[in-house]
């Protein structure tokens, strides 16, 4: 074996020395241009201003929701355009997802470039949500409505944002009353009024009044059972409660409080309110909102289920008061200017049409007819409530030779003629709307039913009510008399109505006219096509009521300054108006000051005057057409007293 010579040991280890260091200049050279290179990239991006797509980041934002903009409904009291367009607006949230509900199955997630194409053939860098963002995301999956908000964003289906739960109440909230019918009033046999749907007896058209079809005998009560009747019907129902915009409770809160307001005491009055509650709070919808996507109708007045007291003498039942039901929205017939909870919807009118043409035929014919009769006035007086200035327009009709009067006085009158009166407000140019047994009256719907240009003398009559179903701009449909210059005699109603130029008189009558489709509830056999009508807009409101709510919650806004006495004033605000003052019609909502507003009274005299006078009446009458006096009562809101108006309650006679 060869041995190596002692004297290249030396010489390797020294070339073994110089390798090692060459590899360590190398090392240290590759290190300062890697940071180099990083100080000039973080220069380029971070302090320029640059930024690239990390790839990491864009699959993990892509493998879950993406949320652009996020806007709210907003809630619109035109009814033109809620009869035009009543699917609700999109809803800026996608989801590469699909929904588990297999009528909702939502479009492919986009991502959407925050920069503006200058042309269409320049493409641009997509952004990447901020890891901010991506927790406002992962925060906003933890509402349990996302996937409802969702379903708006398919654009292939038409029922997107529009959904509505029905819940499936035991039958003594509802269809045990309906079999109960002759319990449901004192007076009135209720069951011939809930055949037809609700509808009640057609109506016989000797007189050629009405049109050929649609034409019932409709009590003025029965929006309960017309509205639960046209919910069944209702194109976008779902049993997957997850995707509803909205939860309809079909309790028949009218039905049940009429049963039992006169004669029985506050415990009795109350139980199935008391029990409906209970039963919806132990439901799992319940807890999405805490109700407050929850919503019910009763064909009665507010004040029916506004009960100040616990003394068995006070008048009505406290179903609006209760906790759970502040959370609910509840459409009635008439509303209370100075709370949050309820709603005015119209009262029921005799035209039920079953299809378009119905509509199409009966506006044209209202549009045709030659009317002699300048205004007209179909009503009894108040004799009882000094301040009603029903005695001078009576004076004044019967005082005019263009003015045309149907009283309504005790006894057998034509006020009981639907024909009659449809006649009468047919051949009048304006039909005077004072206010009835409470702020509104049914009459008003009649008349502009019949193409005649309604005349209002307090607010609280039409204007704060049925925000969402007139426009906010009454001019355009009305005239307004305030109720006081009546009362002190210094209007002449003829001479304010002669002033109005023709042409404008004509527009005003076609904008009635054009109203009529979203005033009326039509068959809830059958589904108009183009129309969309009183049932149609109320149930596009309480959506865009609902979807407003939820998109408040998930920006997190709040109405601090929201104050609910003021209840009638957010309802005439315009778009993106929040705030609201003084208003000018202040004097008619709030405490009487010489001798102005409402007058006063307690609720313990109002149920003992309502019932005794009503007993008197029916006794003297042998007909059942009672008139009753209900006081007034003072509403405490936040140490202030509200007043209520003065009602005069009737069993049968035309309001």
């Amino acid at each position: 074996m060869r041995r190596r010579s002692p004297t290249s040991v030396p010489s390797e280890q020294m070339e073994k020395g110089t390798g090692k260091s060459q590899n360590t200049r190398i090392c240290f050279l590759a290190s300062l241009s890697v940071f180099f290179w990083m100080l000039l990239l973080y220069f380029h991006f971070v302090v320029l201003g640059g930024s690239t797509v990390d790839q990491s980041v864009k699959l993990q934002l892509q493998a879950g929701p993406v949320y652009t903009e996020l806007k709210p409904t907003r809630v619109t009291s035109d009814p033109q355009i809620e009869n035009q367009n009543t699917e609700s607006k999109p809803i800026h949230v996608t989801s590469d997802h699909q929904m588990d509900n297999q009528n909702t199955v939502l479009a492919p997630t986009r991502v959407t470039d925050d920069h503006q194409v200058d042309n269409q053939n320049t493409e641009s860098t997509p952004t990447v949500e901020s890891p901010a963002k991506a927790i406002q995301i992962h925060e906003a999956e933890k509402y349990p409505f996302m996937k409802a908000l969702r379903t708006a964003e398919n654009k292939n289906d038409p029922c997107g944002g529009r959904y509505i739960y029905v819940h499936d109440l035991p039958p003594r909230f509802n269809e045990d009353m309906l079999k109960e019918c002759r319990s449901l009033s004192l007076w009135t046999n209720m069951c011939k009024f809930t055949t037809n749907a609700g509808l009640g007896p057609p109506l016989e058209n000797a007189e050629g009044v009405f049109g050929d079809t649609g034409w019932y005998a409709t009590n003025q009560f029965a929006v309960d059972v017309i509205f639960t009747n046209r919910m069944k019907q209702y194109e976008c129902l779902t049993n997957d409660s997850s995707v509803a915009a909205a939860i309809f409770v079909p309790f028949y809160a009218g039905f049940d409080i009429a049963r039992y307001l006169w004669g029985f005491n506050i415990s009795r009055r109350d139980a199935a309110s008391l029990d409906l509650v209970d039963w919806l709070m132990k439901r799992p919808e319940w807890g999405i909102m805490g109700g407050k996507d929850h919503f019910l109708v009763a064909g009665r007045i507010t004040w029916d289920f506004r009960r100040l007291s616990e003394e068995d003498s006070d008048w009505g039942n406290k179903l609006l008061f209760l906790p759970a039901a502040k959370n609910m929205s509840m459409l009635v017939v008439e509303s209370s200017p100075w709370n949050a909870n309820d709603f005015g919807i119209p009262y029921p009118t005799y035209f039920h049409p079953a299809k378009d043409a119905d509509v199409f035929i009966w506006q044209e014919r209202m549009r045709r007819l030659k009317r002699d009769w300048l205004f007209s006035f179909a009503g009894a007086p108040r004799p009882g409530n000094p301040k009603s200035i029903r005695g001078q327009i009576i004076d004044q009709c019967r005082n005019s030779k263009v003015g045309k009067l149907l009283e309504c006085d005790f006894g057998e009158s034509k006020c009981h003629s639907p024909s009659s009166i449809m006649q009468m407000f047919q051949s009048s140019l304006f039909c005077l709307q004072p206010q009835g047994d409470s702020y509104t009256r049914r009459s008003a719907f009649d008349s502009m039913l019949a193409g005649c240009i309604p005349v209002f003398f307090h607010p609280g009559s039409a204007y704060t009510q049925y925000t969402w179903h007139l426009p906010k701009d009454y001019t355009k449909y009305s005239v307004f008399i305030p109720e006081n210059d009546i009362r002190k005699r210094n209007v002449s109603i003829e001479e304010t109505l002669r002033r109005i130029p023709p042409e404008q008189v004509k527009k005003m009558r076609e904008e009635v006219i054009k109203l009529i489709p979203s005033l009326v509830y039509a068959d809830p056999r059958s589904k108009l096509g183009i129309f969309k009508d009183a049932f149609d807009v109320s149930v596009q409101a309480i959506i865009n009521k609902v979807t407003k709510l939820r998109m408040d919650i998930l920006e997190g806004r709040t109405d601090d300054n929201f104050i609910e006495e003021n209840s009638w004033k957010y309802a005439l605000l315009e778009e993106g108006q929040r705030e609201v003052g003084p208003h000018e019609w202040d004097p008619f909502f709030s405490k009487p000051k010489d001798g102005e507003g409402d007058s006063g009274g307690t609720s313990a005299e109002a149920a003992k005057n309502s019932w005794h006078n009503e007993q008197r009446q029916h006794q003297s009458s042998g007909m059942g057409s009672c008139w009753f006096l209900v006081m007034n009562t003072h509403h405490r809101t936040h140490h202030q007293d509200i007043q209520r108006p003065t009602f005069l309650f009737k069993s049968k006679t035309y309001k």
